[in-house]
């Protein structure tokens, strides 16, 4: 190339997901029946009265231009409103709400609102690798600390405690986890929130998966004092089977708000008006909505833990969310020769733990997001493989 690119593109590759889709649709254009465990994409709709809504509002003459780079009120006042109704929290939608053209948008702004060059990111192991990425991309300096199964995949705050802190900016953790399917509670954030107010260290709560085979909301926000030092994302995607909508949200502090709507000003300019009122509708979807998601899920869960068991795999029954999480038998080698060997013989990809870091590294991962009858598929390849 005759212009090199940025310095920042050096530090961060190709996304591990889109470079195996592409593989996936290579051997599918030959003729290869793939299944893909792998994606935590919800393959099942919105509710009705969400695509109602967007198809009614979307035919109305005056809602096609620039909306507010804040979001539309009614749709802060919906997220108000479901944060208070599930997780007791109570925010200001004038001000302590922010919209996002999905969370994982949110990652990015917040980094770059608060994150200098030179500033250490707490990174969990295993974890979402995105909050790795985007911390290369501002020129901060990942650290990694440990989530083991040994420790129940929680935080050791002893051994944070005793390393040294002073360059730390900003934590990032993801509870209920992903990949380890660990559900939060109010004594983590709460020991979470301690530890970041001595260190002075901005706490960010990854917080998508709450709804899935799981019932009991929890968010750091609902910690006394936790606005001081904390924010949390939370998205439509998993929750509402949203993802393609990209609608998610980041809470907190106003000031903090403030600075991050500095950013995101200068980025975008705003959801579709249509889109953002649909979202509303889908806030306001009824408990035996979301029960009857989970219902589904939980039979396709029970057909997935079969096949890690197939597979030799150990795991946590306890588990929510839209993934199992499986150690691998002592008898396999790697995690990336499992995954490999499956995709190629047996035409079934899962994912590798490798790629949440080092501690993922004897683990995989299987989706929730296909139907039954091709799970029951999935269970017979393996099977055979094997």
């Amino acid at each position: 190339m005759k212009v090199k690119p940025a310095d920042r593109t050096c530090t961060v590759e190709e996304y591990y997901f889109s470079k195996k889709l592409k593989q996936i649709d290579y051997m599918r254009s030959s003729g290869a029946d793939i299944i893909n465990l792998g994606i935590g994409s919800p393959d099942m709709a919105p509710s009705k009265n969400t695509i109602n809504r967007l198809s009614e509002e979307a035919q109305k003459p005056g809602v096609h231009g620039y909306q507010s780079y804040s979001g539309a009120l009614a749709l802060r006042k919906a997220f108000s409103e479901w944060y208070l109704k599930y997780f007791n929290v109570k925010l200001d939608p004038e001000n302590e709400i922010l919209p996002l053209i999905g969370s994982k948008e949110g990652i990015m702004h917040l980094s770059m609102a608060f994150v200098n060059p030179g500033d250490e990111v707490l990174v969990p192991d295993p974890g979402y690798p995105t909050y790795s990425s985007v911390t290369n991309l501002v020129g901060g300096i990942v650290r990694t600390y440990d989530l083991k199964e040994t420790n129940g995949w929680l935080p050791d705050f002893n051994i944070l405690e005793d390393s040294d802190l002073s360059k730390v900016k900003l934590i990032w953790t993801n509870y209920p986890n992903m990949p380890s399917g660990t559900r939060g509670s109010y004594i983590l954030f709460e020991r979470m929130v301690s530890f970041a107010n001595k260190h002075n260290i901005l706490i960010c709560n990854d917080n998508p998966y709450s709804f899935i085979l799981n019932n009991d909301y929890q968010s750091i926000l609902s910690v006394d004092g936790a606005k001081e030092i904390a924010l949390e994302l939370n998205s439509l995607s998993k929750s509402h089977n949203m993802a393609g909508w990209r609608i998610g949200m980041i809470a907190g502090h106003k000031d903090y708000i403030k600075d991050i709507l500095k950013v995101k000003s200068n980025m975008d300019s705003g959801m579709f008006l249509p889109m953002q009122l649909a979202a509303v509708e889908a806030l306001s979807n009824p408990e035996s909505w979301y029960d009857e998601i989970n219902s589904v899920y939980l039979r396709r869960r029970k057909i997935t833990e079969q096949i890690m068991e197939a597979l030799g795999c150990s795991f946590n029954p306890e588990q929510t969310g839209l993934f199992l999480w499986g150690r691998l038998p002592d008898s396999i080698k790697s995690c990336e020769e499992l995954t490999d060997k499956l995709l190629q013989k047996a035409h079934l990809f899962i994912t590798p733990g490798f790629i949440f870091g080092k501690n993922g590294e004897r683990y995989v991962r299987i989706s929730l997001c296909v139907k039954e009858e091709i799970l029951i598929k999935a269970k017979e390849r393996v099977v055979n493989f094997v």
